[in-house]
């Protein structure tokens, strides 16, 4: 059921003060990709870089969110949506923090995706698609996930038996399979630069 009697309450702190007072605007960078392709430890890579550029930022991390916010929720095709859903909201409300959001979740279908960066103003929203082959995420599957899965152990796994919707469009594709870390996260430093999110780097 929906709320009712509410109001949206108006902040006495704009986000344009808070953006002013960090120094960079806020925005939601939204990893997406398989098990494995690298999006939990691209998000803390680039968290830490703009950590030591002095930037207010927080991980919002899959397997984090399961354990409280969204612990009542399983893995079925419903849930899923409903996960990406809570998350985008609370993304939404980091960015009125000002501050910039990383949130690293397979975030399997298209329309959940769409339907985050709608909940935003045009810009706010960076697609950041971790680009790693399946057999390359099967390699590295140090949880051995995609061996329960393949044995029927595990149901609607992306990737085995539930689909992944690759973005039609992203900000930016990070070749996360192929490329080191150090170089993964410099594509994300220069696409925040390029967006005007941070300020330009100093020639």
């Amino acid at each position: 059921m929906k709320s009712s009697n509410v109001v949206w309450h108006q902040p006495g702190v704009t986000r344009t003060q808070r953006e002013q007072q960090n120094g960079h605007k806020s925005a939601i960078l939204w990893f997406t990709g398989l098990s494995g392709a690298g999006k939990s430890t691209l998000a803390h890579g680039v968290e830490e870089k703009l950590h030591q550029m002095g930037c207010h930022t927080f991980v919002v991390d899959g397997d984090n969110v399961r354990h409280g916010l969204c612990g009542d929720l399983g893995f079925s095709d419903q849930d899923r949506v409903e996960n990406i859903r809570r998350v985008g909201e609370l993304a939404k409300l980091f960015t009125e923090a000002g501050v910039i959001v990383l949130t690293a979740f397979i975030s399997p279908f298209r329309a959940d995706r769409d339907r985050v960066r709608h909940l935003v103003s045009e810009g706010d929203f960076l697609e950041i698609y971790c680009q790693a082959d399946l057999a390359i995420c099967e390699d590295r599957d140090v949880k051995g996930l995609y061996q329960k899965a393949r044995a029927g152990q595990i149901p609607h796994f992306t990737g085995i038996s539930s689909p992944y919707e690759k973005p039609d469009n992203p900000e930016l594709v990070v070749p996360t399979g192929t490329q080191p870390l150090e170089e993964c996260v410099q594509m994300v430093i220069e696409a925040l630069q390029s967006h005007g999110i941070l300020a330009p780097s100093t020639p």
